[in-house]
This record gives structure tokens, sequence and C-alpha cells, in this order.
């Protein structure tokens, strides 16, 4: 656990979110469409409720859904880039598919791009992203 004077001092040094505490906590990935920019969201919203923390995702009171609903923050969020779905609570509480669920964690832990798979493909190639496709570590011996 680091000290508040670690706190303070990285405060000062302005390098607060650096280091290998912050490591991994924020992800980037292209997304193919409305409809899995709404997987990722779901996915993003229901974070508290996968954890347990609450029994339904808007009553996390440090979430984005208690936001959009109305809840008081101290956090001005940015408007999405497209509209939420109609009734958008109902599928936020509903589960991932386990087909959904297995994409995207291999997407949020890889940074591979999240769609179909000949998308998710051409994707790759155009921005770079080839080694995200391939198996971790070195390749195995021939013979």
């Amino acid at each position: 656990m680091r000290s508040i004077v670690e706190t303070l001092d990285n405060a000062h040094q302005g390098t607060t979110g650096y280091g290998h505490v912050y490591q991994g906590r924020y992800k980037s990935f292209p997304v193919q469409d409305d409809d899995h920019f709404h997987v990722v969201c779901r996915y993003v919203e229901r974070n508290a409720l996968t954890a347990k923390i609450v029994k339904r995702a808007e009553k996390y009171r440090w979430g984005s859904l208690w936001n959009w609903l109305g809840g008081e923050s101290p956090i001005e969020l940015a408007p999405w880039p497209v509209r939420r779905l109609s009734r958008w609570v109902a599928p936020v509480n509903a589960a991932l598919n386990k087909k959904e669920l297995e994409a995207l964690r291999h997407s949020v832990q890889r940074s591979v791009p999240f769609g179909d798979e000949q998308w998710r493909a051409e994707t790759a190639k155009r921005l770079g992203l080839e080694s995200t496709l391939r198996p971790r570590g070195r390749p195995k011996k021939a013979g």
C-alpha cells in the first residue's frame, strides 16, 4: 500500500497516474460498430454488479449508470458517441453471454480489436495490431 508521503510526492512531481500501480488500469481497443460498443458499455457499467458490490448495476453510486440516471456525482461524463439502447438498465443488469464475455475479455487483455473475426483481422492489419492476434510468448519449435 502506498503511503501518504508517496502520494503527495507523486502529486508534487506531477507523476500521479504513472507507474506500476496504474499499469493496465485503462484499456483502449478498436470497436467494430454500435452493437459491439453497447456490449463494451454493458460490461463496464455492470462491473459493480459482477463484483457483487450491488444487487443491481444502477445502485452503484460511483458508476456511470448511476450518473446517467440522474444520481448526484462529482464527475461529469462525456456523452456517448452513439445513443443508449432503449430501456438500457435491463440489458446492463442481464449477464453477457459466454461468447461475448470471452471475446471482450480477450480484447481487454490483449488490445485486440473487438468485432467479428474478419473485421478484427482486417482492422488489426490496417492499424498494425497483428501482434495482438498472435498467441503470447515464443513460437513453438517445429519438429
